[in-house]
């Protein structure tokens, strides 16, 4: 009964990224934020490490620090985690960071039931910010979201998280070090007003000649699912407005 109702709320959820004109006015800058989390000694740490350097790679990329927003996309295949910025509301997105998965679990496809070790695909956002991690610092994701409940086991698991460290059994690991100033661009951008940092994780560039090479996956009809809301990044460098229909499936609108 309990996932039939987390089901019924999720299938309401709509994925869209705030147009580009409404996202600096139905957001209000939030530097209490920032100062909470400065409370915590790691963050407070990572601060001290990564401010000035972040600072001075966001005014290179014409981002006042303080109306920072953040995009974060991941490809199992290549192991990597980009991050890009923007100024809130305004223009193309500008990749700022890479950062290497430091270790990986499962394979391809989605994440359907817990324990499997999957890491998930498809369209999320940063939920939870944990200023003392076991895994030094982390980002919550909204896993399970309403097309994972569609289609998932009973218990799909949870607590899919972006941390440091370089293990996992489903998160997306980055090393302490990476951790550390990722969490100063994410805390930065919420506190410059963004509630919803997207978070997409794609099995691979999702391209004609890369889905022609795995046709034979199980798979191909979930990636499918996908390649709209990948391509529409590529093709603008603007986040795709998402949502999940009664199916549970993505739709790019």
């Amino acid at each position: 009964m309990r996932l039939l109702t987390l089901l019924a709320a999720a299938l309401l959820l709509n994925l869209c990224a705030r147009p580009a004109s409404s996202l600096s006015q139905a957001t209000e800058p939030n530097p209490a934020f920032r100062m909470q989390q400065q409370r915590f000694p790691r963050v407070r740490a990572a601060y001290i490490l990564h401010e000035a350097d972040l600072h001075a790679l966001l005014r290179r990329n014409g981002i006042p620090a303080r109306q920072l927003e953040l995009y974060l996309r991941a490809f199992k295949v290549g192991r990597r985690l980009e991050a890009w910025g923007r100024r809130t509301g305004t223009g193309e997105f500008v990749l700022l960071r890479t950062y290497r998965l430091a270790g990986t679990s499962g394979t391809l496809g989605p994440k359907r039931r817990a324990g499997d070790g999957q890491v998930p695909e498809g369209f999320y956002h940063v939920t939870r910010f944990n200023p003392d991690s076991k895994y030094h610092l982390s980002l919550g994701l909204d896993y399970p979201n309403a097309a994972d409940l569609r289609h998932a086991a009973p218990d799909p698991g949870n607590d899919i998280f972006i941390h440091g460290s370089n293990v996992t059994i489903g998160c997306l690991p980055i090393t302490d070090a990476g951790i550390r100033e990722l969490y100063v661009l994410a805390v930065e951008a919420r506190a410059a007003g963004q509630t919803d940092i997207a978070v997409h994780i794609f099995p691979f560039e999702l391209t004609a000649e890369n889905l022609a090479r795995r046709v034979a996956s199980p798979h191909t009809g979930f990636w499918q699912g996908l390649v709209a809301g990948y391509q529409y990044f590529e093709d603008y460098h603007q986040l795709p407005c998402v949502s999940i229909d009664a199916r549970g499936a993505y739709a790019v609108e």
